[in-house]
């Protein structure tokens, strides 16, 4: 401190000593020449510097050595011509400790004429909370405005007062249109006191979690959304508004609902076969049974009958032996779980040709071992394919071929018969087409399906090896 402002001792300089000490803000009085000749208690709190310490030395000191600089510049343009100011209103500001150690600060400068010349004043605040905060809230709003849900907020009378970009994208209506609207603009009419309700709840305090409802677009059309909503508090804990995040769940939902309709259709199906089986099992065998437990009554009423007709007894027995093998087979393959997925399909294959009288080409390339439920899955349209073959192309000859090819299993299965309309087929009764896309699903392929009137089929799925997330029914 200057001598001249030590020697002073007047009450002018104790009042303003007891003015600084009570002011909430650092507060450093420097000279004309930018040295300290004066600070307070919190200048001392908030830097670290006794008093002592700093009085003398440049004030300078007290900022960022990459900012001194600059600052003697500021602090000449405001000796030339004083007046109350903030300091770098447009710059970012910084306080440096003690300890080495950076803040962000707010700086107004006051000068005061005094017999020495003109002190300045300045008022330093620590502004690292409102910084973070604002840091925080501009993060928050980043957020917001990026989000693809519907962030909206309302009063606690229902009336829209805040709008992000994804409650534009999803209901169509800009934040001016919005702003200022009550929140039922977006209910439909019959939910209206579904609203109300929920509004009721969440004013209480109560907060509404992933609730699905149906909301409304600009364009009135409605949409399946995800809602959830929180009351809004200030720092006492009132509920100043309500919160509500909105996602749009439509494409979700009509997914939910074509898979839903997918396995039934597939439990349909399996039921179809199932009677198919039943049918075959009571019309046919059963029939055959009863027809052989007769003529072996008449035999015993004829025992000289016996050595002539004993070996077409035989023959009919293992006829009917190798038909309900047969059946079972087409309920569950074990040769599957025994030879292995494709010695298991070219086995039945084989059989299937034999039980028909028809030719079937099988081939196969396939090296790798293939999960059960991938096998399953893949014997299962093959089995489709070749009893729909059977039933619709006419041909006497199949193609099927099970090959390996980067990383996937193929599975074609082409004949040259009569062909049919896909579309017509899909849009029909049968339920075979729809059994084989859900099959092939589960096991996360795809299957198409190209066919011509007289130009023959052609049915291909291929499916990643690989895939462990399987569904459970892929192996039922």
């Amino acid at each position: 401190m200057p001598a001249k402002f030590r020697r002073r001792s007047s009450t002018e300089e104790r009042r303003l000593r007891s003015l600084l000490d009570v002011a909430p803000d650092a507060m450093v009085v420097v000279d004309q020449a930018g040295k300290v000749v004066l600070t307070n208690t919190q200048t001392e709190k908030l830097f670290g510097y006794n008093q002592e310490e700093i009085l003398g030395l440049p004030v300078e000191v007290l900022i960022p050595e990459r900012s001194r600089e600059r600052h003697r510049g500021h602090r000449g343009k405001f000796s030339a011509e004083p007046r109350v100011r903030r300091m770098g209103a447009k710059l970012q500001l910084f306080g440096l400790r003690k300890d080495g150690t950076e803040f962000p600060v707010e700086i107004s400068l006051s000068p005061i004429e005094t017999a020495e010349g003109i002190l300045v004043t300045s008022a330093i605040r620590d502004i690292t909370e409102r910084k973070s905060a604002e840091e925080s809230r501009l993060r928050l709003a980043s957020i917001v405005e990026s989000s693809d849900d519907a962030i909206i907020s309302k009063n606690l009378d229902g009336v829209i007062v805040s709008w992000n970009g994804g409650a534009q994208r999803i209901y169509g209506y800009t934040e001016a249109e919005a702003l200022g609207k009550p929140i039922t603009i977006l209910v439909p009419g019959e939910l209206v006191d579904e609203e109300d309700k929920i509004l009721e709840r969440v004013s209480a305090g109560e907060r509404i979690e992933h609730y699905e409802t149906v909301r409304v677009t600009k364009e009135r059309k409605g949409i399946n959304v995800s809602l959830s909503m929180s009351p809004i508090k200030d720092s006492s804990g009132m509920i100043l508004g309500l919160c509500s995040i909105s996602r749009d769940i439509t494409p979700r939902k009509q997914m939910e609902e074509a898979l839903s309709d997918m396995s039934r259709k597939l439990i349909e199906s399996q039921e179809q076969e199932r009677a198919r089986i039943g049918r075959e099992l009571h019309d046919d065998i059963n029939q055959r049974l009863a027809m052989l437990s007769l003529e072996l009554e008449q035999l015993a009423q004829n025992p000289s009958e016996v050595e002539r007709r004993v070996q077409e007894l035989r023959k009919t027995m293992a006829e009917i032996s190798n038909d309900v093998q047969a059946l079972s087979h087409d309920l569950h393959s074990s040769k599957l779980e025994y030879l292995g997925v494709v010695a298991g399909m070219k086995s039945w294959c084989k059989e299937f040709a034999e039980r028909q009288k028809i030719e079937i080409g099988f081939r196969s390339d396939v090296s790798s071992v293939l999960p059960l439920a991938v096998g399953l899955s893949l014997f299962r349209v093959l089995q489709e394919a070749l009893n729909n073959a059977i039933k619709h192309s006419g041909v006497k000859r199949i193609e099927v071929q099970l090959r390996e090819d980067s990383g996937e299993i193929h599975l074609i299965v082409n004949d040259l018969g009569k062909g049919f309309d896909l579309e017509a087929a899909l849009q029909g009764t049968g339920l075979g087409l729809t059994s084989m896309r859900e099959r092939v699903r589960l096991v996360n392929g795809t299957i198409s399906i190209e066919s011509k009137l007289m130009g023959g089929t052609t049915i291909h799925v291929h499916v990643p090896l690989g895939s462990e997330k399987l569904s459970e029914r892929a192996v039922g």
